[in-house]
Order: C-alpha cells, then structure tokens, then sequence
C-alpha cells in the first residue's frame, strides 16, 4: 500500500485543548514531519480548525485517534496526497 504524504483535514474540537497542544500530539506521531493548524471559526463551546499534517508515511488511523482523545471529531477529510512524491494542484482555466 503507497504511504500518505499530505493529509488535510476539517475537525471540530473544544476551546481545549489548544490548536498548539493539538498540533504538538499530532506531531510526534511516528512517520509525521510537520502539523499546521489553522483557527476557521470559533464559537461559544467550540472551534473549527483546519489540520495539515505532512510526512514520510502518515498513519490516519492513529492521526484520528489523538483527534478523538482530544474531545474533537474530523469533519471531513478535505485533502490526501500519496505516492513517493507530492503533487501539488495546478489551477486550471475552470478554476478561474
């Protein structure tokens, strides 16, 4: 099976932990380079936040279970890029 390179994904999660706290689980997972994560909404029990998390061979599996013992839920997942190397989206006339 190809390894999962870029995964991009759209969680819910309570005011705490921190998208920092968050962001630092995510990101001493085995196989993870880097985690971003981006504050989209906020409201009065929870935040909307947009994780990016790049590497050599993530694990989704274990990438959704510091999720859910976080309190927070994926959404959806918006992105995913496999193979050996990334391919970036190239925009298109239709995009425009």
């Amino acid at each position: 099976m190809t390894q999962i390179k870029r995964l991009v994904l759209d969680v819910l999660k309570p005011h705490n932990p921190s998208i920092i706290e968050l962001s630092r689980k995510l990101s001493v997972l085995e196989g993870v380079l880097g985690v971003n994560c981006a504050l989209d909404e906020v409201d009065q029990e929870t935040e909307s936040v947009k994780i990016t998390i790049q590497g050599t061979d993530i694990d989704y599996n274990k990438v959704e279970d510091v999720i859910r013992e976080s309190g927070a839920a994926v959404h959806s997942i918006d992105s995913v890029s496999t193979g050996k190397v990334l391919v970036e989206e190239v925009k298109t006339p239709q995009d425009l």
